[in-house]
């Protein structure tokens, strides 16, 4: 795994840059810093404001790049952007990506019936799973992927021990906190999040934010 987390580089909050198959992958970039490289794919989970931020994303767009969404985030993003509902798969330059379910069980913030979207994307023989804004979800356990990346700070999102929950029915190899530091949530959380697993067979990398919302 030591050579996939070489290409994970978390920009804070629920933002991440991939090297993916000698590509760029960008997921929900928000607040992030200048000189970072031009995207071949952003990818971009849910309208929220962090989340869907067109001033990130036209810092890291190029003529090439793609833009894959739901429906209400394609329209703020123009003609780059291509929609997505849970279940859809594509390819993007030798890098697949399927949609699956991101939402919220018992909070108002991301209703099911909006549709919003987590991703699997899978490239150079791993794959790797961005649970958007959601809760610990009956369809996670439908998952399957080498790397989770995992919202712990509650409010808004599951709280650290929901994601335990969700990473044991995972079982990724390698799973990842995010989701707090920014707006809401603490260091504590992710830490809370590293000892749910414990001596439970899956690696947990609490990465220091490159470049991002910190």
């Amino acid at each position: 795994m030591d050579d996939v987390l070489r290409k994970i580089h978390w920009l804070g909050h629920d933002g991440f840059r991939l090297e993916l198959g000698g590509r760029q992958v960008y997921i929900d970039p928000y607040k992030i810093g200048d000189g970072l490289p031009v995207a071949d794919l952003i990818l971009v989970t849910h309208e929220h404001y962090d989340h869907c931020s067109p001033e990130d994303i036209d810092k890291i767009s190029g003529p090439e790049t793609v833009i894959l969404t739901e429906p209400k985030s394609a329209k703020k993003l123009g003609a780059n952007a291509r929609t997505m509902a849970p279940g859809d798969e594509t390819e993007v330059a030798g890098i697949v990506v399927r949609a699956v379910p991101s939402y919220n069980l018992d909070k108002k913030f991301h209703p099911r019936k909006n549709a919003w979207i987590g991703f699997v994307i899978e490239a150079d023989g791993t794959s790797i799973y961005h649970a958007g804004d959601s809760d610990h979800i009956p369809e996670m356990k439908d998952i399957t992927a080498d790397v989770a990346l995992l919202p712990v700070s509650g409010t808004y999102v599951m709280t650290a021990d929901e994601a335990v929950a969700a990473a044991r029915e995972i079982a990724p190899k390698l799973a990842i906190p995010m989701h707090y530091g920014t707006l809401v949530g603490e260091e504590a959380d992710a830490a809370a999040f590293a000892r749910g697993l414990e001596n439970s067979g899956i690696r947990v990398e609490i990465l220091t934010p490159e470049g991002g919302a910190a």
